[in-house]
């Protein structure tokens, strides 16, 4: 397991410089120690790579970051490097128009083991995960975003939690601090989500999640245009599990998944994942036919038995325009079925990049 090669480090001692510092020419040793250094360097970077056992892909889609992108690199570059792991760092941005693609390559200059994946435009979060499960050369990918709301301290816990025999390990959040209306917000959202969908995902996730190579090698086969990126991964099945992490405050600037683009992604995950809207249009149907029939003999027998009574043209329109109104809403729902149908029919490809940084192939 690569955990112990992890705890094993100190078996063997790393490469130090041997020379004798006594020599007459003092500017030649110094020159010599320096390139016994540099080889040393080498040789140690290289048994840490062989410690780890594994390479880890962080993939991290970007969008408007600037404000907390310097500060997550080097937060998990840190983390990384203390626990002696092999990895790169594969960001994937989603069409930004601030100083977040500039700013990741100036990063690229310092550590060769950060790629950038740039779009032509913005696709969407789902279409960015996508490109970095794609373009990782990672045996785990962990997924996170760079608002370090899930701290880069919890890479070690998802790893060490892979390493048991798991494919997917979720992470959960503990607490999430945030202000009522958002709590009371995003329990709707789950409601909505669970409700409609069947799906069973686990409430309070995180965006933070490990995976291992044939769990990200499947994902990549679901070539879907409408992807909900959590249903997908429920699909995949495999081993999975979760693990609890903290939660900090978002480092700077503001979430760009609001309320309303939640609620977007509801409503998107049901009409991919469920087919209850179909059946809802045909209980209210049948349900309207059995009301009208109802008071159809109602009308009669009130008319015939009991009170003589003139209809009037009021009452008529309210009819025709509820009927004509639940008829326009369930023909709109058969429209985005079919709308649906029609991007996945078109096959196009999932995104598009403009720019590949430090990435080969």
């Amino acid at each position: 397991m690569a955990g112990a090669a992890l705890a094993g480090g100190a078996e063997s001692a790393p490469c130090r410089p041997t020379i004798d510092p006594a020599g007459p020419d003092v500017v030649a040793l110094r020159e010599l120690k320096e390139s016994e250094a540099r080889v040393c360097e080498s040789a140690n970077q290289e048994e840490v790579s062989s410690q780890s056992g594994f390479l880890l892909s962080l993939v991290v889609p970007v969008y408007f970051e600037e404000e907390c992108i310097e500060q997550f690199i080097a937060e998990a570059t840190a983390e990384l490097e203390k626990r002696r792991l092999h990895y790169e760092i594969v960001f994937v941005d989603d069409g930004s128009r601030d100083r977040t693609v500039e700013l990741i390559k100036q990063a690229i200059t310092k550590n060769p083991r950060i790629r950038l994946v740039e779009f032509s435009y913005n696709h969407g979060k789902e279409s960015a995960v996508t490109a970095g499960f794609t373009y990782a050369r990672g045996d785990y990918l962990l997924y996170m975003d760079p608002d370090l709301q899930d701290p880069p301290d919890e890479i070690m816990n998802f790893i060490h939690k892979i390493e048991e025999g798991y494919d997917l390990v979720f992470g959960v959040r503990e607490q999430k601090r945030d202000t009522l209306v958002n709590v009371l917000l995003s329990r709707l959202f789950w409601f909505v989500l669970e409700r409609f969908t069947g799906l069973n995902l686990p409430r309070q996730l995180a965006v933070m999640r490990v995976c291992s190579r044939r769990f990200a090698d499947q994902f990549l086969k679901y070539g879907e245009a409408n992807r909900f990126i959590e249903g997908l991964f429920m699909n995949v099945g495999m081993k999975q599990t979760q693990i609890t992490v903290s939660q900090r405050e978002r480092f700077a600037g503001v979430s760009k998944f609001n309320f309303r683009r939640k609620m977007q992604l509801a409503v998107k995950a049901i009409f991919d994942y469920s087919d209850l809207p179909l059946k809802l249009a045909t209980r209210v149907g049948v349900g309207l036919l059995s009301l009208a029939a109802f008071l159809t003999a109602l009308l009669i027998v009130l008319k015939l038995f009991i009170v003589d009574f003139q209809l009037g043209w009021p009452s008529l329109v309210v009819i025709m325009l509820t009927g004509f109104g639940i008829q326009s809403f369930f023909l709109g729902i058969i429209g985005v079925y079919v709308g649906n149908i029609y991007r996945e029919s078109k096959r196009r490809p999932l995104f598009s990049v403009r720019e590949l940084t430090n990435i080969n192939g």
